[in-house]
């Protein structure tokens, strides 16, 4: 791959993608000129073009930039993809996006976060608080933060700061995150996903003990205490964070629930921090914030800046996202498409609103994640008061005989559970308004909230 700092066009297969957009966005920042192709138009898509960046949506090879420098593309763009062929044909220059990520940070100092989940809330939580609080960074995130309405910014959007840091969300999937040279690596969970690429949970294990060993020397490891394999983990100094088992090197302590939001103390050997306010449900996230405080405080960034940034926090897009809040309905969005993501979701928003009806609307991301997950997602489910499953979301997958939504609810004991169609889902809602509606999947479920707030709102 050519020097990164000397390309000057720049094509991307599959922009609209989240991680994708956030390095479209750095060329783009730095006045490359940013072009791409992308299946469907999306609001991220829309926000791109706005940016001056040039996007288009059919496969054709005459929308191209024949005179792009470097194509890079993901691995979810068909092998069929006549774009993809074409560059392959004509010998352009070509990497993936873990490729180009992993060239763009060799030079700087790097704070990583992988996780089967988590990583995408706490990388956005770690970014905020270094650019709140004016010690900067450059920010790849695998979300948008609603802070600041983006999944990319650069350091010159820190206050003060002149320093070459860069927080990065660290993707297992197609083993991307070991492209990576952490200096502070955050390792917030290794529950089994992914199994289409990694066979086993033992291999993927072994990929995050992999990432573990790409700590640079004298860097920090930050791990969930009690993590499987934890002595198996590798780098520099290695520390443990944990909602509230006082074993860990770092935890809370005092949690107080108040309107939806939380105050805390962070309690570490020789340090705590006080009264600290998170505005943002589920006490898996007051874990992840204290992973990331952890970081801050590590990197010498004074108590008061911290808890301010932490206050400031207003959450990640999909990422447990109040989309309606009053005493009666609350409305809540999240990513969620692990049965571990979902448990978190589902006993978060029960604890801070106890006296509701929980009613979760789950739209399963792709067939053999269902295949592989159903008991898992059968099991989580049940912890909801009513269900909906929408029809499965294929994403890069074909159909696999036998495995459809009703693998999930056929195993599921919730007496009140179903499984709908999007248009027959909106209709259910205009006749069943509920207390406490959660809508959860990485699929285009996210395209029905904004309808659904609507009804719930007249």
């Amino acid at each position: 791959m050519m020097e990164i700092r000397d390309i000057k066009r720049i094509y991307f297969l599959g922009i609209g993608g989240i991680g994708m957009s956030a390095l479209a966005r750095y060329f783009n920042a730095g006045g490359v000129r940013v072009s791409g192709y992308d299946k469907t138009e999306t609001a991220l898509t829309k926000k791109l073009e706005a940016e001056g960046i040039a996007i288009h949506f059919e496969d054709n090879i005459e929308f191209i930039d024949t005179r792009a420098e470097l194509v890079v593309y993901t691995p979810a763009i068909p092998k069929d993809h006549k774009e993809l062929n074409y560059f392959l044909q004509n010998n352009y220059p070509m990497a993936k996006r873990s490729e180009v990520l992993g060239a763009i940070t060799n030079s700087s100092y790097n704070i990583c976060i992988a996780g089967t989940h988590g990583k995408t809330t706490t990388s956005t939580m770690v970014a905020h608080i270094l650019r709140q609080s004016g010690y900067g960074c450059n920010a790849f995130l695998g979300g948008i933060s609603v802070n600041y309405d983006t999944n990319f910014w650069p350091q010159a959007s820190s206050r003060e700061s002149k320093k070459n840091v860069s927080v990065v969300e660290a993707d297992e999937y197609d083993r991307s995150f070991l492209k990576l040279s952490p200096d502070i690596a955050i390792i917030s969970s290794m529950d089994p996903d992914h199994l289409d690429i990694y066979g086993t949970a033992e291999n993927m294990e072994q990929a995050f003990i992999d990432f573990s060993a790409r700590i640079k020397p004298g860097g920090l490891l930050l791990s969930k205490y009690g993590l499987k394999r934890t002595d198996d983990l590798e780098g520099g100094e290695h520390l443990t964070f944990h909602l509230h088992n006082e074993n860990a090197s770092v935890y809370a302590a005092n949690i107080k629930m108040i309107n939806g939001s939380y105050r805390f103390d962070v309690l570490m050997q020789y340090w705590e921090l006080k009264d600290v306010v998170l505005h943002m449900g589920g006490l898996h996230n007051i874990e992840n914030m204290i992973a990331a405080i952890s970081v801050a405080h590590y990197l010498g960034i004074d108590n008061d800046k911290i808890r301010d940034a932490v206050e400031a926090f207003r959450g990640v897009k999909r990422r447990f996202e109040y989309i309606l809040k009053n005493e009666e309905q609350v409305m809540v969005d999240d990513y969620a498409h692990h049965p571990e993501e979902l448990r978190a979701l589902i006993s978060g928003a029960k604890e801070l609103f106890p006296g509701k009806k929980c009613t979760v609307v789950f739209q399963p991301h792709l067939f053999s994640r269902t295949n592989d997950l159903a008991d898992g997602f059968a099991e989580t489910l049940d912890l909801a008061d009513e269900v909906i499953l929408l029809p499965i979301y294929p994403a890069r997958e074909l159909p696999i005989e036998g495995v459809s939504s009703y693998m999930i609810l056929d195993k599921m004991k919730c007496a009140h559970k179903m499984v709908l169609e999007k248009e027959e889902l909106i209709e259910w809602i205009k006749n069943n308004k509920t207390a406490l509606l959660i809508t959860a999947g990485a699929g285009d479920i996210d395209t029905l909230v904004e309808p659904i707030k609507g009804i719930l709102i007249t």
